[in-house]
């Protein structure tokens, strides 16, 4: 039972100790042994749009190093679009734009991976990129090549331009036969019920349009996503689209996000710009209690089990019996929030870092409460 106090009244939501949340998951069909659990890392385009260079790539992969979000396990540095040139070479090979990465996207994977981290790359499934770059349609088994040679390790793989569930088939098929293990991130903005499927093609399937660094894009791929719990597993992930942590939000709103993306096993791409990040959004991005949650083995995404007026409860089954509870507070008014699970033997808070008698906090307006409960 979930117990919610806001505005002096005592409201009640009952839910049938659904803590557990759903029920287990099919192993995905495309097994290419990667992204057991969710990938971490960063990519440029929430904070940089189509503004991206090699320079920019390099210091933030200087800047995950010194601040420690490598070692808190963001470990893909990935380019998004408008990295190549606008044509082709004589080949017919893609090429990076001689400006924006003067040595080279393979100079660049170096440098990257000379830091103990992953290169990830941008391209689209149809004639052209969403910046109007060229598209990877009939140059799917070219441009895989390219990237394996290039030392690439993730491909997120867009759709404009271009239409047919077949596309992504062609590059999942084109990336397996390089033999270069390649993280493949289908990014179809949750059309053609994307989440039934995605687990044939590729590691992880974007579930909506893009993000926006506002509470109420948020909250709209937050509802899209959790409906698609049951999808998700090891090797397979559904993608509520990269972090807007300090890029926008407020701290609470980005703690918010960030917890709700652990309870749902979503990849933790960060957008902000980390050359630039303060010492609150670092340290958040870094919170290892929350990052456990998300990278748990068991890869079971959470679901809610109370909802009440903007006031929502998530739990997740982990591994060895914890379970994972979120107090969440859709709202613009802060509320008491609280939640009991059978058989609790301990009870931690996650963002204050401290062990609690129980599962119950006055929760921020827009923002959480976030639990690890011990279980018998």
């Amino acid at each position: 039972m979930v117990t919610v106090r806001r505005a002096g009244a005592l409201l009640f939501v009952l839910a049938l100790l659904g803590v557990l949340g759903a029920s287990a998951v099919p192993s995905p069909r495309f097994d290419n042994g990667l992204a057991l659990t969710p990938p971490m890392g960063w990519n440029d385009y929430n904070a940089f749009g189509l503004d991206v260079s090699e320079t920019l790539i390099e210091r933030t992969a200087d800047r995950m190093v010194e601040t420690g979000l490598r070692d808190a396990g963001y470990v893909y540095v990935n380019i998004d679009d408008a990295w190549m040139a606008k044509a082709r070479d004589a080949d017919g090979r893609l090429q990076a734009d001689p400006e924006r990465f003067p040595h080279g996207i393979k100079a660049v994977a170096d440098y990257v991976h000379g830091k103990g981290m992953r290169l990830g790359i941008y391209e689209s499934a149809g004639t052209e990129t969403c910046g109007g770059y060229p598209g990877s349609l009939g140059h799917e088994r070219q441009d895989a090549r390219t990237f394996a040679d290039w030392g690439v390790d993730y491909l997120k793989y867009d759709t404009c331009n271009g239409s047919g569930v077949q596309r992504y088939a062609a590059m999942r098929d084109a990336l397996e036969n390089t033999g270069r293990p390649i993280v493949y991130s289908i990014c179809n903005w949750g059309a053609d019920r994307v989440w039934a499927w995605g687990s044939g093609y590729g590691n992880l399937w974007r579930t909506t349009p893009d993000i926006a660094p506002t509470f109420a894009s948020l909250l709209d791929v937050f509802h899209a996503t959790v409906r698609r719990s049951g999808y998700a597993g090891p090797g397979g992930w559904n993608d509520p689209d990269m972090l807007e942590v300090g890029n926008g939000l407020t701290r609470t709103e980005g703690r918010a996000e960030l917890s709700l993306w652990a309870m749902l096993a979503a990849p933790l791409i960060a957008g902000a710009d980390l050359t630039k990040a303060d010492d609150g959004t670092v340290a958040d991005l870094q919170n290892a209690a929350v990052i456990a949650v998300d990278q748990d083995p068991l890869g079971r995404a959470g679901t809610v089990v109370a909802s009440h007026d903007g006031l929502d409860v998530l739990t997740r089954p982990l591994a060895g019996g914890d379970v994972a509870v979120l107090l969440f507070n859709e709202t613009g008014a802060d509320a008491d929030m609280g939640w009991s699970v059978p058989g609790a033997t301990a009870v931690h808070d996650l963002w204050a870092g401290t062990t609690v008698a129980a599962i119950r906090a006055r929760v921020p307006a827009h923002g959480v409460a976030m639990y690890r409960v011990s279980r018998q």
